[in-house]
């Protein structure tokens, strides 16, 4: 049976993270976690354990469920959840994160720390939204595939019809915020930008060098430029059609070896994602690289500028096109090694959006993004709490 939860704050929630941080789970006792706990104990969920034991059983699914990859690693040993690191001090646990991502111990604080904490208070937010008991038996859970239980004795009828699984979120969100006194419509898509179809241009970061990553990393450009690729029947190399257009464009503005305004928009076609539906991609200048460095800064003023400069090319080379452009897909700019948390990805990209919405733009406008607790927070942004079910 369902029962009522009030979620509780997000801000609140990743304050209590951060006080687990800084003590690690092996000082849990001492802390004060009251939304934490609340969580643990809602309506609904059953558990034994008492006290510290469940918020730090809490904080470990909520890690493990972020799914793998430096950021999980670093959320590991962030918390001193990783194995060997439960009695690290906390200095210590922070350099070791920093490895995790290549970063100075400083950078890592003021940049992917913030990012990282802030995907485990999401993932403990998406744990409280499910307010019934996840220990279910056999019969119930094969009730929650079919759509019908089966009576007592019987087995499941293997004939009935499917229906989703409550427990998981559709990979499509059709939201209706209100921009200055009415209702728009956006779309939220979850799942690889590579999966997108019939979205007439799709934003792309980059460097102010417009130099794309290699395409066997797993970055939105280098995800694109892969897709964007001619193969043979062999999945052999024909064209690397992205990144030659987009060096092309470089060469005639004069761009090789010398870094362009940041903000600046380069449009180059899909390439093989075309037969996608897939017709222009913007690719957005955010990423500012340090000198004599392997890191970069994505100043948020540059995510809002960029995102306004391609809308501008949106209008300007839209009627160029038949038919005309009308659709743009953004990712969350600077969220991935920009360091850029997704709420400050999405509250710079967002007010050139709302601009465009306001004043009564003919886009649709979509979002993309892998992770469905970032989907979830673009949607309380958006339109408050977010529902279980979705368009």
């Amino acid at each position: 049976m369902a029962h009522s939860f009030p979620l509780p704050e997000h801000g609140a929630v990743l304050a209590e993270v951060r006080m687990v941080r800084r003590a690690g789970v092996v000082g849990l006792r001492s802390l004060s976690t009251p939304e934490l706990s609340r969580i643990v104990h809602r309506p609904g969920h059953s558990g034994t354990a008492t006290g510290p034991a469940t918020v730090e059983q809490l904080l470990r699914t909520a890690v493990a469920g972020i799914g793998g990859g430096t950021l999980q690693t670093a959320a590991e040993y962030s918390l001193g959840l990783a194995a060997g690191t439960r009695d690290w001090p906390a200095a210590d646990r922070r350099r070791r994160a920093a490895q995790v991502y290549g970063v100075s111990i400083e950078r890592f604080r003021k940049h992917h720390e913030l990012m990282v904490l802030g995907q485990i208070a999401e993932r403990i937010l998406l744990i409280a939204a499910t307010d019934t008991d996840t220990d279910t038996d056999t019969d119930t859970a094969t009730a929650s595939v079919t759509g019908t239980a089966p009576a007592d004795g019987q087995r499941p009828d293997p004939g009935a019809v499917p229906v989703a699984l409550p427990g998981l979120a559709a990979s499509h969100r059709t939201l209706h915020p209100l921009v200055h006194g009415r209702r728009t419509t956006v779309t939220v898509h979850t799942h690889s930008v590579d999966l997108l179809r019939d979205i007439d241009v799709v934003v792309s970061p980059c460097n102010t060098y417009f130099a794309l990553p290699a395409p066997f990393k797993s970055s939105v450009a280098a995800t694109l430029r892969r897709a964007g690729a001619r193969k043979d029947p062999t999945g052999g190399l024909v064209e690397d059609s992205v990144h030659d257009e987009l060096w092309g464009w470089a060469a005639r503005n004069g761009m090789p070896g010398r870094a362009a305004l940041p903000g600046t928009v380069a449009a180059t076609s899909a390439g093989a994602l075309g037969e996608q539906g897939i017709r222009r991609l913007y690719h957005a200048a955010v990423a500012v690289p340090r000198p004599d460095s392997n890191d970069y800064d994505v100043p948020p003023t540059v995510v809002t500028r960029s995102v306004a400069a391609a809308f501008a090319l949106l209008a300007r080379e839209a009627d160029d096109h038949d038919p005309p452009l009308r659709s743009l897909c953004l990712p969350l700019l600077g969220a991935g090694r920009g360091g850029l948390s997704p709420l400050e990805s999405f509250g710079a990209l967002w007010p050139a959006v709302e601009a465009e919405l306001a004043r009564g733009a003919p886009w649709e406008v979509h979002f993309v993004m892998r992770r469905h607790a970032n989907a979830d927070l673009v949607e309380r942004l958006l339109t408050g709490p977010p529902s279980r079910t979705h368009q």
